[in-house]
């Protein structure tokens, strides 16, 4: 192995390859000399990190091939029939880090000089990025590739979103092994452990990819990113309200990578006060009252109405009440009631009727309309109407023979007696249930024949209204039914 060889700084995706003669012996000088020519060679990279695990020592040490090797290096060097210390003298014989040390030089323990810190800096950086690839090339020229690929191979576990699978990686990093899977990384994906994280043989990478999420709860749209793989999951990723919801599609969908919308509809506790029913207590899934009424099957007549709106929304509690309207048509028989036919009888007193026929009475048919509102009637109205039978008229005589005006020999003493209880008037109607002149009370008028004149008193004349009061007083010997005037004038009581 000679030549000169890309370095290694452009696998961390530095500006550009540096060549330099790896394999050319370097001549031992002091350690001013190192750290000059150290740092003139090291201003043409950037700085980068590398694998600190190796020693600091300026040769290859059984300690750096082993940790090169990883836990399989007894079993390789084992496979390949050589030790230790005899691969090393096989890498220094491929290339040198230092100058080459004679075998019967090396073989006597001598005190290794101090070397100077960014030499020392250096060698572990080679050693980082060439030492695997070199231990390879001499396994390879000794046994084959067989025994080259078990240096280099790690054996490790990809856990992409829950699925497993077993890679055989030379990546050093969990970000090379998901590059050469051709796997990225979004910024809403969870990795473990991370990019940059070093790989074991045996090791496990987990990737649980992110997706997008859109939820609309009762009409409500929101989204969320979810690392789930299932819609039940995913819905509990993103805190939905679940139970007792209704949801747009089972919990076990799968979720694909470019995300998925569903719908749910969450429990509300609701009242329905259906016309006169009995108030019902239910659970539903609708979301607003139109979608609770085709739910439950019920109909809204264009007299009815629905408490609150039909676009409204429903929540936890709500009432909703339905005011029913209904509007009846019927016939019903009615009473036709006979008409009355007076004729007038001068022979007869005034004020008297006597029934010369009684008539009969007919029958018609009504036609109604009946509006009821939650099962009570509130209204009533005839639309239409048929006789079925005429009625047969009532006849009835009245009397217009006027009664003769009543002597009245003592009119002084009444008209004294009304001017105290009336102050005169003899048709006075002040409403206290007391009329005209002398006060009658409709009683007392009708009791003594006051009718014969007048229904009341106070539409009767004076000479009638005094005839009654005569009677009044003659029964009860004395004016004591006006005690208050027949006290003042000094009438006999």
């Amino acid at each position: 192995m000679s030549g000169k060889q890309n370095s290694g700084f452009d696998r961390l995706e530095q500006g550009g390859p540096a060549d330099t003669d790896w394999f050319t012996p370097v001549q031992p000088g002091g350690a001013d000399s190192h750290e000059a020519d150290f740092r003139a060679w090291r201003s043409q990279f950037p700085e980068f990190d590398y694998d600190t695990g190796y020693s600091d020592s300026l040769a290859v040490t059984p300690h750096d091939v082993r940790h090169a090797l990883g836990p399989q290096a007894e079993e390789i060097m084992a496979t390949a029939g050589v030790d230790v210390d005899e691969l090393i003298r096989l890498i220094n014989a491929e290339t040198t880090v230092l100058p080459v040390i004679p075998d019967e030089v090396a073989s006597e323990p001598q005190a290794e000089p101090k070397a100077a810190p960014g030499l020392v800096t250096a060698v572990k950086r080679w050693k980082s990025t060439f030492l695997q690839a070199t231990i390879a090339a001499v396994l390879t020229s000794l046994v084959g590739g067989g025994a080259a690929a078990i240096a280099m191979n790690n054996s490790v576990t990809l856990e992409v979103d829950g699925k497993t699978v077993e890679v055989n990686t030379y990546a050093d990093t969990v970000g090379e092994v998901l590059q050469e899977e051709g796997i990225s990384v979004g910024q809403h994906d969870l990795i473990s452990p991370s990019p940059a994280a070093e790989i074991n043989d045996d090791g496990r990478i987990v990737l649980q990819r992110g997706r997008p999420l859109t939820m609309t709860v009762d009409g409500e749209r929101t989204e969320a990113w979810v690392r789930a793989t299932t819609l039940g999951e995913a819905l509990r990723q993103a805190n939905a309200p679940m139970e007792g919801s209704w949801v747009s599609a089972p919990s076990d969908s799968a979720v694909p990578l470019e995300g998925m919308a569903v719908e749910i509809k969450t429990v509300k506790a609701i009242t329905l006060f259906d016309g006169g029913k009995v108030p019902a207590p239910m659970s539903t899934n609708a979301v607003t009252v139109s979608e609770l009424l085709t739910e439950l099957g019920l109909t809204v007549g264009k007299d009815d109405a629905v408490t609150p709106k039909a676009d409204t929304k429903l929540s936890d509690g709500a009432e909703i009440r339905i005011s029913r309207t209904g509007v009846t048509v019927v016939n019903q028989k009615v009473k036709i009631e006979p008409p009355v036919e007076k004729v007038e009888d001068p022979n007869l007193d005034q004020g008297k009727t006597v029934v010369v026929e009684p008539g009969v009475a007919g029958e018609r048919m009504a036609t109604l309309r009946v509006t009821s509102k939650n099962g009570k009637e509130v209204k009533r109205e005839e639309i239409g109407s048929k006789v079925l039978k005429e009625p047969k008229a009532k006849k009835i005589k009245v009397g217009t023979k006027k009664p003769p005006v009543p002597v009245i020999p003592d009119g002084q003493v009444w008209d004294r007696l009304a001017q105290c209880e009336a102050t005169g008037n003899w048709s006075i109607n002040t409403g206290n249930g007391y009329y005209g002149g002398l006060q009658f009370n409709k009683g007392t008028w009708d009791a003594y024949g006051g009718q014969q004149y007048a229904e009341y008193p106070h539409q009767a004349s004076r000479e009638q209204q005094i005839a009654i009061a005569t009677k009044l007083r003659d029964d009860r010997g004395g004016y004591g039914a006006w005690p208050s005037c027949s006290r003042k004038l000094g009438l006999p009581r």
